[in-house]
């Protein structure tokens, strides 16, 4: 089976061994006739955007768990997969569990200058509310390593598909959700209905003080709307991992506001050494014409 690497020079060299010692069957190229393609290895920033050659390709297979920057392709008719990587998956519920729990026992208020604070003691996480929005792969394992510590957990979708030992609300009951949510965890798709959905309506129905973590996508949130809620001391904090523009100018407000957390994108990462297995199993699925993992549907987005 020859297959297409379609990804950014600098993921060749961490992806290409594990993917040809997971799958040696493989012929892995990074040219070559599109009409011998039998399937495409894809990441946004390859050299590759034109599919419509590669009329042959059976599957093509995103590294990036997310496919906002694939899905719209106009050229692509292969069917798609996108990634679902139980490291990533394990980096995102790890990032997300240690910023609630920063969130849940005001870390931030021990500042070292010698003053003995002893006047709070946080509550149990069995007492604290915590909302997560988007009840996906990534969703799921969040919702459980935060309910397996204690916290009250709600998730909500938008089709409302019930979870395992979750309480899960969906469709029009999101602001029901968000009343609830002293932390909220956002890891919605990037999709037309979840642009700009957290707004200043929204970001008002939160309790006051409440924590904001978005590793999901930056296109969820309105920036401005979202200082402004931080700036009147309605919102207690916001953790931000993802933005509308990446990297996040060195220039804008979120760097310099006491009440916001930058990190750069790093809340969880796909590793070759977990996300071979799945590409692995994947592309021998196609290879014997079985049903592919993961596949996204274009209606929605995901």
């Amino acid at each position: 089976m020859k297959v297409l690497f379609a990804a950014p020079d600098h993921n060749w060299s961490k992806w290409a061994p594990v993917l040809q010692k997971t799958c040696p069957e493989i012929e892995l190229t990074r040219d070559g006739d599109p009409a011998e393609i039998e399937a495409i290895i894809y990441a946004p920033g390859g050299e590759i955007e034109d599919l419509s050659p590669y009329v042959n390709a059976r599957l093509v297979q995103s590294l990036w768990a997310g496919v906002e920057r694939i899905v719209t392709n106009p050229t692509l008719t292969q069917p798609l997969a996108r990634m679902v990587d139980p490291g990533l998956t394990e980096g995102m519920a790890e990032y997300c569990t240690g910023w609630a729990m920063r969130a849940h026992l005001g870390m931030d208020i021990y500042a070292q200058d010698g003053v003995w604070r002893n006047s709070v003691t946080p509550p149990l996480a069995r007492d604290r509310n915590v909302t997560v929005l988007g009840m996906g792969e990534l969703g799921r394992a969040v919702a459980a390593m935060l309910r397996g510590i204690g916290f009250r957990v709600t998730g909500w979708s938008a089709s409302g598909r019930p979870v395992e030992g979750i309480e899960t609300l969906g469709g029009g009951d999101l602001d029901i959700a968000l009343a609830r949510a002293e932390i909220l965890v956002t890891l919605l798709p990037d999709t037309p209905q979840t642009r700009g959905l957290m707004d200043a309506r929204r970001l008002a129905t939160l309790p006051r003080g409440a924590w904001l973590i978005n590793p999901g996508r930056g296109t969820l949130l309105d920036d401005q709307a979202l200082l402004a809620s931080l700036d009147r001391g309605h919102l207690g904090h916001a953790v931000l991992d993802v933005f509308h523009q990446e990297p996040l100018p060195k220039d804008h407000p979120f760097w310099a506001h006491p009440r916001v957390t930058v990190t750069p994108h790093i809340a969880a990462e796909t590793r070759p050494e977990t996300g071979a297995v799945v590409v692995a199993e994947n592309l021998r699925r196609a290879a014997r014409g079985q049903t592919l993992l993961h596949l996204v549907d274009r209606t929605r987005g995901y």
